[in-house]
């Protein structure tokens, strides 16, 4: 009992340096700060039913992620660790699941590699530090793929109950984009077609959707029509041309450049999935095409769509490296491109970043040696592959380097710190005498672009006591401050506002102060 605990404890702690970052932290601005903002104002004033922004109603979205945000910075302190918690547990679930898929579809023996190569992918890796609902609802989709592999087994009533659950919450999450899995498992359904003939599944729907039934019935006393009617404007929205429509083949290079440096093992093993006429066949080939073929036909297209088929790609990376190494004809130019040529072109990229943009780059001291010691490590650990190596040998060192570079990168804070320019001028203002904690409003007619409303949300986020959002400063009263553009011609015609404070950094923001 004992050695089977220190096992599962030691492959959980190899995750701690890809998962955990304890330094300052700073948000993006969209979405994560985005909704961030939008906890702060449930916790302020106790809203926990209405998304809100600058006190108008967001009705375009649910409550789902502001929710877990606000409730885990409740239970553990307003903070930003606090704020990425929901994101985090989601990322070692989705490992947990992951490992579990590898046994099921591939075989128990080394199981440990597909969650290892699903946290060392870029999007994955990238959106597992955001504390945003798409890690959490790409968690849903990977429990709803196992629970139906699962389905033929002793626990089959569980994991019936568990597939019927993941919808309904991932419903909460995502809304309608919940269809786009659902479909792309309708092959596999087919076969699994007494799923839908069982009481469990619809129980477990029916509480599934328990979160969102009570949040409708809150919100809707609020509003003029369903809140239903308001998402699916949203989602007609999304479908017609907008900010994010992209050309149908836009994921046919996204995706193999955001699953970084895993993508052409992933393809290879997808191909390979093709030949399997069995159940694994139907989710590691036919669900993953489906869905890339679904959300291409979709008229928005974003980088982290695919991140729901994250774990499916990573179980096909596998697959891929282990042909590759067992095939003789593939194997000795395998070797020589990951041994040698791989290693040339990072050492050629660092010397490049070195002596070409490094001086250009606004990295610290910190950013730039763990960015560069995580390529170094990455081509020195593949320059050690050899052709005589064992298959286990070989895919743990292919793995090691990925390895030793992402958590690099994590602890560099590239990933973390998000805006550290505009976090340490902010933590310069706070310190100002004339400041003393004061509060700070903010301008909502200066929100002239994207631009500038990128640069207020996380300037907010930073502000310690955050006033409410004011029509102009007009509206500001003697000695109050505020956030505001303020345009130099409007400095010279009215003398009444100073200047707290202005840099490059918060430009084109101003902090003023009504005098």
């Amino acid at each position: 009992m004992w050695k089977i605990n220190f096992k599962l404890f030691f492959k959980l702690l190899i995750f701690f340096p890809l998962i955990f970052y304890f330094g300052k932290r700073s948000y993006l601005a969209y979405d994560e700060g985005f909704y961030a903002l939008q906890a702060r104002w449930i916790l302020e004033k106790g809203n926990w039913t209405i998304p809100l922004w600058w006190g108008d109603f967001i009705l375009d979205r649910t409550i789902g992620i502001q929710f877990l945000i606000a409730k885990s910075q409740e239970i553990f302190g307003e903070n930003l660790f606090a704020a990425y918690l929901p994101t985090t547990i989601s990322s070692i679930v989705m490992l947990i699941i992951t490992y579990k898929l590898h046994e099921e579809l591939i075989d128990k023996k080394f199981a440990i590699a597909s969650p290892l190569i699903l946290s060392t992918t870029f999007l994955w890796f990238d959106y597992s530090h955001l504390a945003t609902q798409d890690l959490i609802y790409s968690c849903l989709v990977t429990i709803g793929i196992f629970s139906i592999v699962k389905t033929n087994s002793k626990k089959e009533l569980v994991y019936i109950s568990l597939f019927g659950l993941w919808i309904g919450l991932a419903f909460m999450m995502k809304t309608f984009l919940v269809a786009i899995p659902i479909t792309s498992l309708f092959p596999y359904l087919i076969k699994k077609k007494f799923i839908f003939a069982s009481k469990y599944f619809w129980l477990g729907l029916i509480i599934g959707f328990i979160p969102f039934i009570l949040w409708t019935t809150s919100i809707n006393t609020f509003l003029d029509k369903n809140i239903i009617f308001h998402l699916l404007d949203k989602f007609s929205n999304l479908s017609k041309e907008n900010t994010f429509t992209n050309p149908f083949y836009y994921y046919l290079w996204n995706i193999p450049v955001t699953f970084l440096p895993w993508s052409i093992f992933s393809i290879i093993g997808l191909v390979h999935g093709l030949k399997s006429k069995n159940s694994e066949g139907f989710i590691l080939f036919y669900f993953p095409l489906i869905l890339i073929i679904l959300i291409s036909s979709f008229s928005s297209k974003t980088p982290y769509y695919p991140l729901q088929i994250s774990s499916i790609i990573s179980l096909n990376a596998f697959i891929g490296i282990k042909y590759l190494i067992e095939e003789k004809r593939f194997k000795f130019i395998f070797i020589f491109i990951s041994s040698r040529i791989i290693p040339l072109f990072l050492f050629s990229v660092i010397f490049i970043y070195i002596f070409v943009f490094k001086a250009g780059m606004n990295f610290n001291i910190k950013e730039n040696i763990f960015l560069i010691s995580g390529l170094v490590l990455f081509a020195l650990a593949w320059n050690f592959i050899k052709n005589t190596q064992s298959t286990s040998t070989l895919i743990s060192i292919l793995i090691i380097g990925p390895y030793l570079m992402t958590s690099c990168f994590l602890q560099s804070g590239l990933f973390t710190d998000r805006s550290r320019e505009l976090r340490e001028t902010m933590e310069n203002i706070s310190s100002l005498k004339t400041i003393n904690s004061r509060i700070i409003k903010v301008d909502k007619s200066s929100f002239i672009n994207t631009v500038s409303h990128s640069k207020i949300i996380r300037i907010a986020l930073l502000t310690p006591n955050l006033g409410e959002g004011i029509e102009s400063i007009n509206s500001l009263k003697t000695s109050e401050l505020a956030w505001s553009i303020l345009p130099k011609e409007d400095q010279k015609k009215d003398t009444s506002y100073e200047i707290i404070y202005e840099n490059k950094v918060i430009f084109p923001w101003k902090l003023i102060k009504k005098i």
